[in-house]
């Protein structure tokens, strides 16, 4: 499902970054369908069952974006693309703060699951920790960042290659290689 348009959601950005908040509550609208559907994917891969819920997910994401504290990434906010890689941004913090919530001793939940098969085309198919996956996603950025934004991009994202390839401002071709790279690298850490 590709994102709305860019030109209206540019402009409502600018004014929310300018200070006019009627304009965050002008772009949920636009946003709410492409944000909702990222979040049924995510949720979708999980292995347990989740009281998480798409809506919630996207609500989370929306007032983390426009309420919470990252004043530093919505003022930076460029245009629609740059939008959407701050959200992907958010979804992963969102999953992975909730993941590691279910599973804290006083509440005495199990780790979270996700099929890390349908985000990274892995044979043969296997289920992942989400909280192994952060472990290992934050390993990645440090010793490689542009691979392991590019699957933040991806996989939490939902960008195609020459979404993400844009928003990084690299080619097609540069993206494949290290897409195949993190994920051969993610693979390995993860693997049983």
């Amino acid at each position: 499902m590709p994102p709305p348009s860019s030109v209206e959601i540019t402009q409502l950005l600018e004014r929310f970054r300018e200070g006019d908040q009627l304009a965050a509550e002008e772009l949920l609208p636009l946003v709410y369908e492409h944000l909702h559907y990222l979040a049924t994917i995510h949720l979708s891969r999980e292995y347990n069952n989740s009281t998480l819920q798409p809506t919630a997910l996207v609500n989370e994401v929306y007032l983390r974006l426009f309420k919470g504290e990252n004043a530093e990434e919505r003022v930076a906010w460029k245009n629609r693309r740059h939008f959407f890689v701050i959200a992907a941004k958010q979804m992963r913090r969102v999953l992975v703060d909730y993941a590691r919530a279910r599973n804290a001793d006083k509440r005495g939940g199990e780790r979270e699951r996700v099929d890390f098969e349908g985000a990274l085309l892995v044979t043969p198919p296997f289920d992942i920790d989400l909280l192994a996956l952060e472990e290992a996603l934050q390993r990645l950025e440090t010793l490689h960042p542009r691979p392991a934004k590019i699957i933040e991009l991806r996989f939490f994202g939902g960008l195609t290659e020459e979404e993400a390839a844009e928003a990084l401002e690299i080619s097609v071709s540069t993206l494949r290689r290290d897409w195949e790279f993190a994920r051969a690298w993610l693979l390995d850490k993860l693997s049983p």
